[in-house]
């Protein structure tokens, strides 16, 4: 679905919102700097696909921001425009595709950052994917910053309030120590002319459940139409990951 004209300016009314505390100036240089360490697309690589936690111990040495959420959220086309790749990860309309946690390093070798990629959370999760997943927050300590998708079309649904928590509990016995958590609000292409509302709702269900939650960033990907929201996102990578002031 491409979004209209008039979507589009109730998208970008609410984006400034988001970013309080900044100047448009300081923004812009941000945002560059963060594509530069993006910017070579082609040498971002696959790493690895992990099935269980013995693995886990393999990898390591770069910082790793992880992204989760409900099944067929759109995590992969996120973060192909990420990365820059419309390939590298495997995007499907089917949900539960992906099953295990996946590697990605960002940057020429040997890197700058690692994104991983989990299993969607949901009606087509499994216990043991959500297993390795509290495992690897519990024990990763290369983890920056936790990435958890929202879509716009759907809101705020049970089992994303109920990650939501648990992933803001996780933080407040942690005492904010060792890793951040962010909403990316997906899809904002499939919103309405009621979108500003819808994102507010969002917006308010997030900090209701998750005090401890940075700022949402409101994002669209579609495969035709308009992009936005990528910059910030590796802005934010690029931050949490040490790499930018």
């Amino acid at each position: 679905m491409l979004v209209s004209t008039a979507n589009v300016a109730v998208i970008l009314r609410v984006l400034p919102t988001l970013h309080t505390g900044s100047s448009g100036s300081s923004r812009c240089i941000s945002s560059k700097a963060a594509n530069v360490i993006f910017k070579d697309a082609k040498s971002a690589e696959f790493l690895a696909a992990v099935g269980d936690k013995k693995s886990l111990s393999l990898l390591g040495g770069l910082p790793e921001v992880v992204v989760t959420g409900r099944a067929n959220v759109g995590k992969s086309s996120l973060l192909n425009s990420v990365i820059g790749r419309r390939d590298l990860l495997f995007t499907s309309k089917k949900a539960g595709r992906t099953q295990t946690l996946n590697f990605f390093r960002v940057g020429s070798p040997p890197g700058r950052l690692v994104v991983v990629d989990s299993p969607g959370y949901g009606a087509r999760g499994r216990p043991e994917w959500g297993a390795l997943f509290d495992h690897y927050l519990e024990t990763r300590k290369q983890l920056c910053r936790v990435f958890i998708l929202i879509s716009a079309a759907h809101g705020m649904g049970a089992t994303d309030e109920a990650m939501l928590s648990s992933l803001d509990a996780q933080i407040q016995s942690l005492d904010g120590t060792r890793w951040t958590l962010q909403a990316i609000i997906t899809r904002a292409d499939a919103l309405q002319t009621n979108g500003r509302a819808q994102i507010n709702q969002i917006e308010q269900d997030i900090f209701r459940i998750s005090p401890t939650c940075l700022p949402p960033i409101i994002t669209s990907c579609p495969s035709k139409g308009i992009t936005f929201g990528i910059d910030e996102v590796r802005k934010s990578i690029s931050h949490a990951c040490g790499i930018l002031p």
